[in-house]
């Protein structure tokens, strides 16, 4: 699936993400690290979630606020790896967590509030931004970019 440097999907509901979440997916291949950027309650977690169930994850996604990192397994075995760096101070509490085998180990890692840590994401990251539409609190567009 080629896409242009940038997608933008316009949706309506939660019911709506298999378009976004399948154009992720399909990019996970190229650009296994993708951050997910938004306010706080912009779907960032729903529209991972959709991800994880597109690569084949049968386990329940919840974000990993307290954790930082929740490791899930495809029906394949394969791990996908997902981050949520709100409750970080600084991205030196990266390294603690050793992010390095994680960004660079070529496994899907999806990432919430990558703002925190972004001088270490890698140069081919996968950027996805989701914006709440103010008028309807349903709607957002995501936009999808490639590095």
């Amino acid at each position: 699936m080629t896409i242009p440097q940038t997608r933008i999907f316009e949706i309506s509901s939660p019911e709506e993400l298999h378009g976004p979440a399948a154009a992720v997916a399909a990019l996970l291949e190229e650009y296994p690290v993708a951050a997910f950027y938004g306010p706080m309650g912009a779907g960032k977690t729903t529209l991972i979630r959709e991800i994880a169930r597109r690569l084949g994850v049968e386990d329940t996604v919840t974000s990993p606020t307290f954790a930082i990192v929740n490791a899930y397994s495809t029906r394949e075995g394969r791990p996908v790896y997902h981050f949520d760096f709100y409750r970080i101070d600084s991205p030196g509490e990266a390294f603690d967590l050793g992010y390095e085998e994680y960004f660079y180990g070529g496994d899907p890692c999806l990432i919430e509030w990558p703002e925190k840590i972004e001088t270490l994401l890698p140069e081919n990251t996968l950027s996805v931004i989701i914006t709440p539409h103010p008028s309807d609190p349903s709607a957002r567009t995501v936009a999808i970019r490639k590095p």
